[in-house]
């Protein structure tokens, strides 16, 4: 197996790793969200949630962007990154779908 093979390799592996980990945490937020924040006062609100989308996004595009400058070699660590915020606001929007969903149902709701 040749370097660059291996080098793929391990950061496809990584790259997994990482993504697994960040979709655990996502899905704590996101039930910490959905009412059990309720139930654990330390859980973050949904302020909390959105700094931590829009700063995965921002430090994504800084580490791109240092890339793209010649300022660092790591295209790995960026694209990983650059994945991360993918996935962090991907659940961020299937969250807010959820909650507008659950919103129409009470509304249609009859009293």
């Amino acid at each position: 197996m040749s370097a660059t093979m291996l080098n793929a390799a391990i950061g496809q592996s990584a790259m997994e790793s990482l993504l697994k980990q960040e979709t655990v945490r996502l899905q704590q937020d996101a039930q910490a969200l959905s009412g059990a924040a309720g139930d654990n006062p330390s859980a973050p609100g949904f302020e909390q949630v959105l700094r931590r989308v829009d700063d995965r996004d921002q430090a994504a595009a800084a580490r791109m962007e240092a890339v793209e400058r010649g300022e660092s070699d790591d295209l790995v660590g960026a694209m990983l990154a650059s994945q991360e915020a993918s996935l962090s606001f991907s659940m961020l929007m299937q969250v807010r779908n959820k909650v507008v969903g659950a919103v129409d149902e009470l509304i249609k709701m009859q009293l």
